[in-house]
């Protein structure tokens, strides 16, 4: 699964995850991609079922590019502990994803594999994505 090599603080807080993403909210590597309509925490396990999607989907053909990184640590104290004692011990991890983040992007394929591709992606995850293309610079 993905997770950071090394972190500064071993638990974080929960924060957030109101308005929209600070960043990666147009495609920057592929032409055509899959963009979160609504916020939610990705586990890494998810991540990781849409990575494996999209390479079996694309094989050698097209290429395929994750916009997003489990950097979270979310803690779980353990199953009827009394309440105190501090914060219980890393669970797993997620990445907090924001309205409009790009989630992943494809490109060397045509549109019509590109949106079949994505979809079944997105079938992966537990929120409601859409589909995006790259704008066309007419200057």
């Amino acid at each position: 699964m993905l997770m950071p090599k090394k972190t500064k603080y071993r638990k974080v807080q929960r924060g957030r995850m109101t308005g929209q993403s600070k960043g990666a909210r147009t495609l920057a590597f592929g032409e055509f991609g899959l963009q979160a309509v609504e916020p939610i925490w990705l586990t890494a396990q998810q991540i990781e079922a849409v990575r494996i999607c999209l390479s079996r989907h694309l094989k050698k053909v097209g290429k395929m590019y994750l916009r997003v990184f489990p950097d979270k640590p979310v803690t779980q104290k353990p199953a009827e502990t009394r309440m105190g004692k501090g914060k219980g011990g890393v669970d797993h991890w997620v990445a907090v994803v924001k309205r409009n983040r790009i989630l992943c992007e494809i490109s060397g394929i045509e549109e019509v594999v590109a949106r079949e591709v994505l979809k079944s992606a997105a079938y992966k995850l537990p929120i409601k994505t859409k589909f995006v293309k790259k704008a066309i610079d007419l200057s």
